[in-house]
């Protein structure tokens, strides 16, 4: 079927693939780079604590038996496969456990894509010409598609997510198409080619949230998919050419009721997109960081413990209340890292909300359960008129068991742009990340080989020290 209407906004996909065609490191501000930066670190963390996890071992199996040639790094793992099927494994495991980086109006974590897509296919690179590229060569390809892959999911706005779909899957197959797309020096022509593959091999439902391991995989299929794109596109194969701005079919209109896509665009080159990316200290959905984080700090503040608290009211934005206030049920790691009400009863419990509160001997804890039921969550009035830009927001109000009330709004969670976690605070996250899983040696020497990463001719010392295999945690 064809149609007649006018594109969602001319030329959009061309325009991306010529900025992604045309970027070079000495294009990208120095604030960006050390932000991508940040990002490598935190990604890398979140592939090497994920390798260790059921879903990406199984998912790493898969890759195992296809017996591809070995010459990308299975992150973690200590064994190597081809470049899309490692982006596959390592996305899998970057998105494993709900502890990788977020940009809040796309909806989009681009670490766990752009950071396999571009170490994988710089490592294939190297292996048929040595030295061939640099620290430098890495976090273009990686702004590249933060910059592109962000800007598709500003413009899909919410209603994606609304619509049931996972941004991801869906629009994260644009960060993957553009890191690759600029790790392989493609031209702009094929650069357009790549994306509009990827527009065709978005997919992710957001079901997956209540318990299916495949939420993981999402992430892991977005990466792989953004690979074979741009190696198809290097051949000469053919995507859609306006796969983003096509009224009929295109992207934009296919998966959102509405878009805007004056966002593809708006101050490309000019505005960076990599600098709205936030960091997560909890390993839960970030949409409900901003109560988790007013929840502890009433119960510091007022020096209160669980048994203290009768009941806790929760005030939320419309899209975190459908995407997080539904009944707790013990139906797996991935449905409690998603659920409000289990998170915060474990920022009660614990004072934490990381890798040890989302264990499987947790998920049925009788004390976990009976806080759950002291909580209710509502969609509150002042918040839903704040608009998108504040659907992290979050008001929490505890009733103690002496009839105190204490409430606190809280507007922005911490580690997202509005208030960031300082870089000193990502690596020690990073840190205690990855402590379960190797030697601090080893970890030390992660963070040093990022620290000068643009110093690098070649990126080999990184892909090993991130490339031997971690210990399983007891």
């Amino acid at each position: 079927m064809s149609s007649n209407k006018q594109p969602l906004l001319a030329d959009a996909t061309r325009d991306l693939a010529r900025f992604g065609a045309a970027l070079r490191y000495v294009d990208i501000p120095a604030e960006t780079i050390a932000r991508i930066k940040l990002s490598l670190l935190d990604s890398l963390g979140c592939c090497l604590f994920g390798a260790t996890l059921p879903w990406t071992r199984k998912v790493a199996e898969l890759a195992d038996a296809e017996q591809a040639q070995p010459v990308a790094t299975l992150i973690g793992l200590g064994r190597k496969t081809s470049p899309a099927l490692a982006a596959l494994v390592n996305g899998t495991s970057g998105h494993a456990f709900e502890l990788d980086d977020i940009h809040k109006e796309s909806i989009v974590h681009a670490g766990s894509i752009a950071t396999p897509v571009a170490l994988n296919l710089a490592e294939a690179k190297n292996a048929a010409q040595p030295g061939s590229v640099s620290g430098k060569d890495l976090l273009t390809a990686m702004v590249a598609g933060y910059e592109i892959g962000h800007r598709v999911g500003n413009a899909a706005t919410m209603s994606l997510f609304f619509r049931g779909f996972h941004p991801q899957g869906t629009s994260g197959a644009f960060v993957a198409a553009a890191t690759a797309a600029r790790m392989l020096d493609l031209d702009a022509t094929q650069f357009q080619h790549a994306l509009g593959m990827a527009g065709s091999q978005a997919g992710g439902l957001m079901a997956a949230q209540e318990g299916a391991m495949v939420k993981r995989f999402h992430s892991g299929r977005a990466a792989q998919s953004g690979v074979y794109a741009a190696q198809l596109a290097s051949r000469g194969f053919t995507g859609i050419l306006d796969a983003l701005e096509a009224p009929y079919g295109g992207y934009l209109a296919t998966y959102s009721d509405k878009p805007n896509p004056s966002r593809l665009t708006d101050g490309l080159g000019k505005t960076w997109e990599t600098l709205n990316v936030g960091y997560k200290p909890h390993a839960s959905v970030t949409s409900i960081h901003s109560a988790l984080d007013a929840l502890a700090e009433l119960m510091q503040q007022h020096k209160l413990k669980a048994n203290d608290i009768a009941k806790v009211e929760a005030g939320l934005s419309p899209m975190t209340h459908v995407h997080c206030a539904w009944e707790y049920k013990a139906q797996g790691v991935t449905a409690a890292q998603m659920n409000l009400y289990y998170g915060m009863a474990v920022i009660a419990l614990d004072g934490a909300a990381f890798t040890e509160q989302f264990r499987e001997a947790r998920l049925t804890d009788p004390q976990i359960l009976d806080f759950v039921s002291r909580i209710t969550a509502t969609v509150d009035p002042e918040i839903e008129n704040m608009g998108a830009p504040f659907r992290h927001a979050s008001r929490v109000k505890i009733t103690t068991r002496d009839g105190k009330v204490h409430e606190k709004l809280a507007l922005h969670r911490r580690g997202s742009p509005e208030n960031p976690l300082a870089p000193e605070e990502v690596v020690h996250k990073f840190r205690n990340v990855v402590a379960p899983c190797m030697s601090k040696a080893d970890a030390e020497g992660i963070i040093a080989a990022v620290n000068h990463c643009e110093q690098m001719t070649d990126i080999g010392e990184l892909v090993r020290l991130v490339g031997a295999a971690v210990r399983l945690p007891k």
